[in-house]
């Protein structure tokens, strides 16, 4: 049992952790007018957006 949720974690923690990240930014630029929203929605989109550029870039740079 321990090994079958390790592996859960292991493969979908971080897809679980980005998409979450993007539905809060979504939902705060959606919702918000100025201020700590659009802070909030910059933050949480560019977070995903870094973290998909850097490892396109990685992948790209080691190439086939």
């Amino acid at each position: 049992m321990t090994k079958v949720r390790h592996s859960f974690w292991h493969l979908w923690g971080w897809p679980i952790v980005l998409g979450v990240l993007t539905a809060v930014g979504l939902v705060s630029a959606l919702f918000s007018d100025g201020g700590l929203g659009d802070a909030v929605a910059w933050v949480a989109l560019g977070i995903p957006t870094v973290i998909g550029f850097w490892y396109g870039w990685r992948r790209r740079r080691s190439g086939p």
